[in-house]
Formats: structure tokens, sequence, C-alpha cells
């Protein structure tokens, strides 16, 4: 039976998919590893990782502050540790980095080779060099599929969209719906299992 998308598809990553272009990213760089995992981990979009300053990181309480852009939430969130999935361990990631971070005397938390902010044109082609060495398809190989793969792992988990909003700081929960792209078939069988659980 031919399944009918109510939204548009979006391309992201599937879990083995993202622990590879994590892989490749930290054998590429601590930086670029810190930089997809938190772009990932907090739903970044490019220029908003590029804009990160060192002051952002709260180290002693473990946390980082996100303005976001586009009208969405200014966000405090914990850096999170990952016992079982290393190359997840933003907080092991963020250490390992800035011991090794340059001292430019930038404020940026993660500095181009010039020694300032990174641009998101110069992180987009970053991202898709480690993309395309990880493997991944055409569509899967810029940097806002870190955004939407977060997105989509929350869903399929059954994460409360409330949640998911706030994860990736929309003001409105509109913005959060765009990511559900639910087919009909999926609809009818959570429709089932809810009347199985309810009779």
């Amino acid at each position: 039976m031919k399944t009918r998308k109510q939204k548009g598809t979006m391309s992201y990553l599937s879990p083995d998919e993202l622990l590879k272009v994590l892989r490749v990213a930290k054998g590429h760089s601590l930086r670029d590893w810190c930089m997809v995992l938190l772009s990932y981990r907090h739903g970044l979009r490019a220029s908003e990782i590029c804009g990160l300053k060192l002051a952002d990181i709260d180290r002693k309480n473990g946390s980082i502050s996100i303005r976001r852009l586009k009208g969405s939430l200014h966000t405090v969130q914990p850096l999170y540790q990952h016992r079982g999935q290393p190359l997840l361990d933003e907080a092991k990631a963020l250490k390992a980095y800035l011991a090794k971070r340059p001292d430019t005397g930038s404020n940026a938390l993660f500095v181009s080779q010039k020694g300032g902010h990174l641009d998101r044109s110069a992180w987009n082609r970053i991202f898709k060099e480690i993309a395309k060495e990880a493997g991944m398809p055409p569509e899967k190989c810029h940097c806002h599929v870190l955004k939407h793969s977060l997105a989509n792992h929350l869903i399929k988990g059954n994460v409360n969209l409330a949640l998911v909003k706030q994860s990736l700081g929309h003001a409105n929960i509109q913005s959060t719906m765009k990511y559900l792209g639910v087919t009909d078939a999926e609809a009818a069988d959570a429709t089932a299992k809810a009347l199985m659980d309810i009779f």
C-alpha cells in the first residue's frame, strides 16, 4: 500500500549515520567533532554554532548558553555526558577541545585558521567534506541536517512535542510540527495501538 506524506520530507541522519559522521569529524580535529556534536545535541543552525563564545560555556555548572536566531528562544542547556557512547559525550569532547584550543585572544569558542570566529560558509564547507567522507548522500551533506536529525530522533523516541520544542529552541510549536512528517500508515498504527490500550 502506498503511503502519503503529510509534510515535505526532510533529510536527517539515522543514529548509525550520525555516529559515522562524528567518527570522521573526530578524525579531522577535536574542534570539528565538538562542532558536529554540539550542533546535533542542541539543534543549532550554522550561524548559531559559529557564533558561540568562550563565555557561553559554563564549565563549573556544565551548561551552554545559546542565543538562537530567527526569533527562536535564548536557552541555557546542560552539557551532556554519554557513558554508553563516547562519541556523544559532549562534556568530554569540549574538555578535550578546550585543552588544545589555540589561544588567539579571540572570544570565539570555535576559532578559524585566522584566529577569529569561524564563519557559516566555512563551517558548511567543513561539514560537507566530513559528511562526504562518512559516505553520506548529497542531501545529507549540509550542516542543517544535524538539527533535523535531533528533531527526528526525539520524535521517533516518543519525546513529548513540548520538550522537543524546548530542545530545539523554538518559540512557536508550529515550528516544531514541521518535523513530524507522519505517514498515513504511521498515524493508523498509532491510533490502533492507542485504542487497544484504552479498550
